[in-house]
């Protein structure tokens, strides 16, 4: 399947490894032109350098952009649809909230959770929003927390919520425009914020590490965590002309992880 993607311009936020990264790398195989950007110049950089040893003639444009920070992340979008002469693809991304409960967090983490979480989200769309022409793809990610609430991870839970919602919404609001929005729900895949989560719940029930993976692992339809590759190749899909007539959908790359009917 030809997914139409050689030449498009696009925007992939905290692209330095996970998730992002991966989406970067598999949009420069396709042909695309990548606008990459993460918090740390080095840590971007060498993302860069990596993408551009893997794929042959991959263009990529490492940048450092701090997505919390709406000044960075309007300067980021716009300088990169000048370089590019547009924007055709965008990717919404940013790292997940403090683990806690209800009871356990105040109104300092709530704020943080905002920042951290939704507020980039809607900065993100904001600044997008002007270099989008008939024929352009946005792509948000989240949690699977918005199907199924995850426990000690309240702010996830509320935050990324808000997250899908602005999706569907923006895929009613755009789509006169002819500009497609979507969703995309990862389930258990094997990036280095799975780790700090798990690492986390072994630390709360005081019990190794592989215990807890063996035991969400077993939860699982496929029984095994997912990869960042997987994931990246529902994204790339979405975002592509092979997709054309989708708008406003959720997809979850879970391995059958989430049991909810809808």
């Amino acid at each position: 399947m030809d997914l139409g993607l050689s030449g498009k311009r696009a925007l992939v936020a905290a692209a330095s490894s996970g998730l992002g990264y991966a989406i970067a790398r598999d949009l420069a195989g396709q042909g695309a032109v990548v606008a990459m950007a993460s918090r740390t110049l080095g840590r971007i950089e060498e993302a860069g350098h990596r993408i551009r040893r893997e794929v042959e003639d991959a263009v990529v444009f490492p940048v450092v952009c701090d997505v919390t920070d709406d000044a960075s992340l309007r300067r980021w979008v716009d300088e990169a649809a000048a370089a590019m002469g547009g924007i055709d693809l965008a990717v919404a991304n940013g790292g997940g909230p403090p683990a806690g409960t209800f009871a356990d967090l105040g109104p300092d983490e709530w704020d943080t959770g905002y920042r951290l979480t939704l507020a980039p989200a809607l900065s993100f769309a904001r600044h997008v929003r002007p270099h989008l022409g008939r024929g352009a793809s946005v792509l948000f990610m989240t949690s699977s927390s918005v199907k199924e609430p995850i426990p000690n991870l309240v702010l996830s839970n509320v935050f990324r919520a808000g997250v899908a919602a602005l999706a569907k919404t923006l895929a009613i609001e755009w789509g006169g425009a002819g500009i497609r929005v979507n969703h995309l729900i990862p389930g258990r895949i094997a990036t280095e914020r799975l780790v700090e989560l798990d690492t986390d719940t072994a630390a709360r029930r005081g019990v190794p590490l592989a215990d807890v993976e063996r035991s969400v692992q077993a939860d699982i339809a496929l029984g095994r965590y997912g990869t960042p590759e997987e994931y990246a190749n529902a994204a790339v899909f979405l975002l592509s002309d092979a997709a054309a007539y989708i708008t406003g959908a959720t997809l979850q790359v879970d391995g059958g992880l989430i049991r909810s009917v809808m």
